[in-house]
């Protein structure tokens, strides 16, 4: 149930490293509790396999992985592969433990017979950013779709620029996730031509990559690349959403005076005040920026079993702007941002900035920061906010 939280809240525009971290102790004290349980509860925690679900595989992996109990690792492996849609709650397993736990296991895993073990054998290396290797070679020409498509992905996360022309061509695979993963890391990778494209068409049509695309694209276009490919949304009421979306990401600080006139609909005002700190870095609670809901506001589910609506509020946990006191704000401070210049949370994109970010901004600008690093430097190990919070931090020392 924790892991399950915790998957809701990495990309959260919410949430801050601090809480990521309170949530991770918890989740590591009930691991804990297994791991001292001994027989018991790993007899108690394989019964689950029984019906498994992504969240049971990850606190079976997990466990096991701690204990080095080989044997009753495979056997759960076994469970997971029979259900192809528990595969996150063992890669976040494989993520979760520290990677001298997963000595042996690793390198067991990419040389395996089995599609589904090379598979997490890449994620593994791919959420601990390390280098597999030649089975990444050896990866990106699987016949296996999904170990193809881990073997891009982890290509971009590790910063594989030697395998970038295969990263490229793999643009034309069949398989839709390998297209897409193809998409992503070539542009991580330093390809902005027909990568960019690509990604690009993903983010502007409906499918299960749009979200992730939307943001990497206008991440790594060129202000004039953006108000080209905004354009269409800005002419059609019904794309309003995405295209607040997009302004935010895109940081034009001239964009924001049309951002405030939104902030005063129920509709668009959470989202353009989130697009508002993106530009500028303003905390609108933290401002006294912010005002009451609306009487009456309905979003999301519902208790009415006639209501069809099952998708939550994708403006969950975000602030309401107090539009006037925001007007106000920014007539005071609008010179400090140059007018045509890419700004994210308050500054423009620099390296030194995006670390500052990685370390004290929310979840969903910390995922920002960490492409910014690549787009910036093409080749750099993406940094993964996704990871337990005390490696985190980890990391965040080591960078300075």
């Amino acid at each position: 149930m924790l892991w399950s939280t915790r998957q809701a809240l990495v990309d959260s525009p919410h949430v801050a490293l601090d809480r990521l971290g309170r949530l991770d102790a918890r989740i590591a004290a009930h691991l804990d509790g297994c791991v001292v349980a001994g027989p018991q509860g790993f007899r108690l925690l394989l019964e689950r396999l029984a019906e498994p679900d992504a969240g049971a595989v990850f606190a079976v992996v997990a466990v096991l992985l701690e204990a080095r109990d080989r044997a009753a690792l495979e056997q759960c492996l076994a469970a997971a592969e029979a259900v192809p849609e528990t595969v996150s709650g063992a890669i976040a397993a494989l993520g979760w433990v520290p990677r001298d736990v997963l000595t042996g296991v690793g390198r067991d895993l990419l040389v395996s017979p089995s599609p589904f073990r090379r598979r997490l054998g890449l994620a593994a290396c791919r959420v601990h950013g390390v280098d597999p290797g030649a089975p990444l070679s050896a990866g990106l020409q699987d016949a296996t779709p999904a170990v193809r498509a881990e073997a891009l992905k982890t290509a971009g996360v590790v910063g594989r620029r030697d395998v970038l022309r295969g990263v490229v061509a793999a643009l034309d695979d069949p398989d839709p996730d390998c297209r897409f993963q193809a998409a992503r890391s070539a542009v991580l990778l330093g390809e902005r031509g027909r990568a960019l494209e690509t990604l690009t068409g993903l983010a502007m049509s409906d499918g299960p990559h749009q979200p992730r695309a939307f943001t990497l694209a206008f991440q790594a276009m060129s202000l004039a690349q953006a108000q080209t490919v905004l354009r269409p949304l800005a002419a059609d009421p019904a794309h309003l959403r995405p295209l607040i979306d997009a302004v935010g990401i895109v940081g034009d600080p001239n964009s924001v005076p049309w951002l405030i006139g939104h902030m005063a609909k129920k509709e668009t005002a959470r989202a353009a005040g989130e697009a508002f700190s993106l530009i500028t870095g303003v905390d609108l609670a933290w401002h006294d920026l912010e005002r009451k809901p609306p009487d009456k506001l309905e979003a999301g589910p519902t208790d009415d079993p006639e209501d069809d609506t099952v998708d939550m509020d994708p403006d969950e946990g975000l602030p309401w702007p107090a539009t006037a006191l925001v007007q106000d704000w920014w007539r005071e401070h609008a010179g400090r941002f140059e007018p045509g210049v890419r700004h994210f949370a308050g500054a423009p994109v620099a390296r030194g900035h995006a670390v500052d970010v990685l370390k004290a901004g929310t979840q969903r600008q910390r995922i920002l920061a960490s492409q910014y690093l690549c787009l910036l430097a093409p080749g750099t190990p993406i940094f993964n906010t996704s990871a337990p919070a005390w490696r985190q931090r980890t990391m965040l020392a080591q960078m300075g």
